[in-house]
């Protein structure tokens, strides 16, 4: 398998994910309160939104880049 091969399976891949997810969360947690051995926490939970243009760009490219790598073999 040459390189652009697995680069092409990799933004085909992604592309995917893109569309399927449209967003990656995580959770932050921050101290609110803190006196001596009392301590509380708070956890948020925060969303990186994806939009569906970076999906349909990674899997065009990743379908291209397939293409282009199979006619010059």
């Amino acid at each position: 398998m040459s390189p652009k091969t697995i680069g092409a399976i990799i933004l085909i891949a992604g592309g995917i994910v893109a569309f399927a997810y449209q967003g990656i969360s995580y959770i932050t947690r921050e101290k609110v309160l803190d006196l001596g051995p009392l301590q509380m926490t708070a956890e948020t939970t925060k969303t990186f939104p994806l939009p569906p243009v970076i999906g349909a760009v990674a899997l065009v490219g990743g379908i291209v880049l397939l293409v282009v790598g199979h006619r010059k073999e």
